[in-house]
């Protein structure tokens, strides 16, 4: 069964964005192998205020090699190429894509959603990269809510920037945890 993982990047504080949104503060570090990441997955689902996000950056907010949903009950659903705005239920979605064949899903964003997912039981790995810096406000890495506990699989430091790369298990979740590389 394919895999739902959280992976993400927090401050020390633990935010995933400043008050605003702004992420200018995630540093990139030479020995994170971006395209092997992405390799790991074939889908991205997130929230609607991340797509937005990511829409900014250019284009309809697709991400190349994904396939990417957008869970909204503001927008209206519809198709563009790479992307899919919909309006359904996300446990339904998830529980849906996780039974296709595929590589594993990137929770790509959205506290909101990250919650209702975590809670439904659908989430397999929160995976956080540690960012050496303090916000002192923004967007948690989890809204409030149930406690969810966490078996740590791995970690590592990365000297270069003083990122440190966590991986948890989800107790009870599918598949073996991921490891980080």
């Amino acid at each position: 069964m394919r895999r739902l993982r959280y992976q993400v990047a927090a401050s020390v504080d633990g935010f995933i964005a400043g008050p605003n949104g702004e992420f200018d503060w995630i540093v990139m570090d030479p020995d994170i192998d971006f395209a092997a990441l992405f390799k790991e997955f074939d889908t991205a689902v997130m929230g609607r205020k991340t797509h937005e996000v990511v829409k900014a950056q250019g284009g309809e907010g697709a991400m190349p090699g994904l396939d990417v949903i957008v869970f909204s009950r503001t927008l209206p659903a519809v198709t563009h190429p790479g992307v899919r705005i919909v309006n359904d239920e996300p446990r339904d979605v998830v529980v849906a894509l996780k039974k296709k064949a595929g590589r594993d899903i990137w929770l790509y964003g959205g506290g909101t959603l990250v919650r209702s997912l975590l809670d439904a039981g659908l989430v397999d790995s929160v995976e956080v990269a540690v960012v050496p810096v303090l916000l002192g406000a923004g967007i948690p890495l989890l809204p409030p809510g149930p406690i969810a506990k966490l078996r740590l699989v791995d970690q590592k430091t990365l000297p270069k920037s003083g990122i440190v790369m966590l991986s948890y298990a989800v107790p009870g979740s599918a598949g073996p945890p991921p490891r980080v590389t």
